[in-house]
C-alpha cells in the first residue's frame, strides 16, 4: 500500500483562535495508517497554531515566502523566520499566487531557492488556465513552468521534491479534473520532473477535493495524495475526507 500525502491548505479563510481551534480539532481525527499529514495555516496564525501541530505530530508549512532571508521587505515573511517556528514544508508557485499576485516563474524559481537553501521541502504547484486546456497547450504550460523552476537547481542531500497539479479553472470552482485526466498529467509531470532533475517527484491533485472524489485520485497510481483547500479549513469537510481514506 503506497503512503498517503494529505496536506491541508487552510489560506485566508480562517483567523488566528479559529485556526487553533481547528488545529486542536485535526488533532481528534484518526488519520490513515502511514500517512503524512502537512498544514499549512496562514502566516499570522502560525505561531498560536505550531506548537499545537508539534504536539499532535503533524508536519506544517507556510502557504507564501519572500526569497530573501531578512531586509527591507514591509509585510514579507521569509523562509528562516518559517523555519524557526518549526515548519518543514512551504508552497510555491500556487495558483492563486500566479493568478491574483502575478508571480512570474522567475519569482517562483527565486523562492524555490529560498526554500532549499534553507533546507525546507518544497511543493512546487502548477497548472494551466482553462483556455490553455482548450488550446491544447496543457503539457507546453507544465514543461516551462516545470524547467523553469528545476533546471540547474541544486537539490540539497535528503530533499524529496513534490509537485501538486493544480488546473487552474478546478481551483474553488468546484470543477475538479477527471481523475483519468489528472492521472495522466501526474504521469507526464513525474517523467518530466525526473528527466529534468534525476529525482522521481511526489506528486499531488489539487482543486475542488471532495469526499465524493478524493479516492477516485489516491487511487491512480502516480497520485500520491491531495492538496485540499477549502474542504480542509472546517473539521466536518475534513473529517468526511478522512473517513473515505480509513
Amino acid at each position: 500500500m503506497k503512503k498517503l500525502y494529505l496536506f491541508a491548505n487552510w489560506k485566508m479563510y480562517l483567523g488566528v483562535a479559529e485556526s487553533e481551534k481547528l488545529a486542536r480539532a485535526f488533532g481528534k481525527i484518526s488519520n490513515p495508517k502511514g500517512s503524512e499529514i502537512v498544514i499549512f495555516p496562514s502566516a499570522l496564525a502560525m505561531s498560536t497554531a505550531a506548537p499545537i501541530f508539534k504536539k499532535n505530530k503533524f508536519l506544517f508549512g507556510a502557504q507564501n515566502i519572500h526569497w530573501s532571508d531578512h531586509g527591507g521587505f514591509t509585510g514579507e515573511v521569509s523562509v528562516a523566520m518559517y523555519k524557526e517556528l518549526g515548519c518543514t514544508h512551504a508552497l510555491v508557485g500556487h495558483s492563486e499566487r500566479r493568478r491574483l499576485f502575478h508571480e512570474s516563474d522567475q519569482d517562483v524559481r527565486l523562492k524555490l531557492e529560498a526554500i532549499l537553501d534553507e533546507k525546507i521541502i518544497p511543493v512546487l504547484c502548477v497548472g494551466e488556465t482553462l483556455e490553455e486546456r482548450k488550446a491544447g497547450k496543457v503539457e507546453e504550460v507544465l514543461e516551462k513552468q516545470l524547467q523553469s523552476a528545476y533546471a540547474n537547481l541544486l537539490l540539497p542531500k535528503g530533499i524529496g521534491l513534490i509537485v501538486a497539479y493544480e488546473p487552474v479553472w478546478a481551483i474553488g470552482t468546484g470543477e475538479s479534473c477527471d481523475s483519468e485526466e489528472a492521472e495522466r498529467i501526474a504521469g507526464f509531470i513525474s517523467e518530466l520532473v525526473k528527466k529534468i532533475t534525476g529525482q522521481t517527484p511526489v506528486v499531488l491533485y489539487g482543486g475542488s477535493v471532495s469526499a465524493e472524489n478524493i479516492r477516485n485520485y489516491i487511487n491512480q497510481p502516480n497520485i500520491q495524495g491531495v492538496l485540499v483547500g477549502g474542504a480542509s479549513a472546517a473539521k466536518e469537510s475534513w473529517s468526511e475526507l478522512i473517513e473515505k481514506l480509513t
